[in-house]
């Protein structure tokens, strides 16, 4: 992988799906691997990957703004999608942020989630939250870094089976 200067980031769009789709499948696979049980990694494979980002692209109320970074040789390294939170209107909220794991450290998950928050602020909202499972503390102590803090809500989702905590940043 490049060095995160050579990283651009740009809108993505409904021709990045299968992309981005194999990008998440290497973070899912690999980032995970330590923080979930074993048939959660094997939940998603090419087919399902593609329909979880295809949903980000669909029209209507479901629809996220996708920003990826992209190396000159148009590899994707890192996305991030983010919208409104569907549990409080008022607020934005970052559903996803991705890196691939050998860009990991490099600075481009710090460069996208800064993207989202500009993004959010720029669609004038003053806060965002966004989900974390409980058992990712790297995760956590990413974005805690990032001035994210836990706001006291959790949630189980049925097909994960695995606490979230929600963290906060104000905008």
């Amino acid at each position: 992988m490049n060095e995160p200067a050579d990283v651009t980031l740009r809108t993505a769009g409904v021709h990045d799906v299968d992309t981005i789709s194999d990008l998440f499948l290497a973070c899912w696979r690999t980032s995970y691997r330590d923080v979930l049980p074993p048939h959660l990694i094997e939940m998603y494979g090419p087919a399902s990957a593609r329909d979880l980002w295809r949903y980000s692209f669909a029209d209507g109320p479901a629809s996220r703004d996708v920003i990826v970074a992209e190396t000159p040789d148009h590899s994707l390294t890192g996305v991030v999608s983010m919208g409104r939170d569907p549990d409080l209107p008022s607020s934005g909220h970052v559903f996803s942020l991705y890196v691939h794991p050998e860009a990991k450290g490099l600075g481009v998950g710090a460069r996208l989630m800064s993207a989202a928050v500009e993004r959010l602020r720029a669609d004038g909202l003053s806060q965002a939250t966004l989900w974390v499972f409980r058992a990712n503390a790297g995760g956590i102590a990413f974005y805690q870094h990032l001035g994210w803090f836990p706001d006291g809500g959790t949630r189980v989702e049925p097909e994960y089976g695995e606490t979230e905590i929600r963290l906060t940043h104000l905008l």
